[in-house]
């Protein structure tokens, strides 16, 4: 049944599938490939860059570097009587933040997280995403963004890197999600991208094979743990 299930996936009929693996108990029991692509080649994440960014902010909370219920500390928010001083990173990460975005919209050009990542914003995406005023009360009202992401990820280099510049905040967050996460969930294939900026674009753009982005998932199914090893507190897993 595993194995027809797979070939329909591959069908020439079928929408492109590009690989497949599917795990039982932290095992491999089904892997394919399609046409170009192999066990090494590495795979866009697209929205799975969400959940990497996720995961890397429970370990700052974890850390002590952040606050979950504090407001997101973004300078652009902190002048007197600027109403996104109230936002907090669990609004963030819960995406009900209440600033202005419109995702997957038509036409396609004129949608928010499309002029962040390729348009008009791109050089500097936290700028972009952190410049946009409410259009609801924080805490009020769910609305999908990958603007959010983007946000926590500027919030990441903000407290682990030593200078503002785009190459130390760049080589900062690599540097963490390296040794944090990476290596110890054996996920030596990642590559994340970063904006101009130095921003890690933590809502789309991080690389990494089939296979590891298979252990990720494991990772989360064991609720943060490797081999025993409790990397992330199990109940930042829970609140994803």
């Amino acid at each position: 049944d595993l194995a027809r299930a797979v070939d329909a996936l591959f069908a020439p009929e079928a929408a492109e599938t590009r690989a497949l693996i599917v795990m039982h108990n932290g095992r491999i029991v089904a892997e394919r490939y399609g046409a170009g692509v192999h066990e090494n080649t590495r795979l866009v994440s697209w929205s799975m860059a969400k959940s990497i960014t996720g995961v890397m902010i429970g370990m700052l909370v974890s850390d002590g570097r952040l606050r979950l219920d504090e407001t997101a500390p973004v300078p652009a928010w902190q002048r007197p009587g600027d109403p996104r001083g109230e936002i907090t990173l669990r609004q963030l990460l819960q995406m009900r933040s209440g600033l202005r975005h419109a995702e997957a919209i038509d036409p396609v050009y004129e949608s928010d997280e499309v002029r962040m990542l390729f348009l008009d914003g791109r050089d500097d995406m936290a700028r972009y995403a952190e410049d946009q005023p409410l259009e609801a009360e924080p805490g009020r009202q769910f609305e999908y963004s990958t603007a959010s992401s983007v946000i926590l990820a500027d919030l990441a280099a903000r407290v682990l890197s030593p200078a503002p510049d785009p190459e130390s905040r760049r080589r900062a967050v690599a540097e963490y999600l390296r040794t944090r996460l990476f290596e110890p969930a054996k996920m030596k294939s990642m590559l994340p991208e970063f904006d101009r900026a130095g921003t890690l674009v933590g809502g789309s753009l991080i690389h990494g094979t089939a296979r590891d982005w298979a252990r990720f998932g494991d990772f989360l199914r064991t609720k943060g743990s490797v081999g025993g090893a409790q990397i992330i507190p199990r109940q930042w897993i829970d609140f994803m």
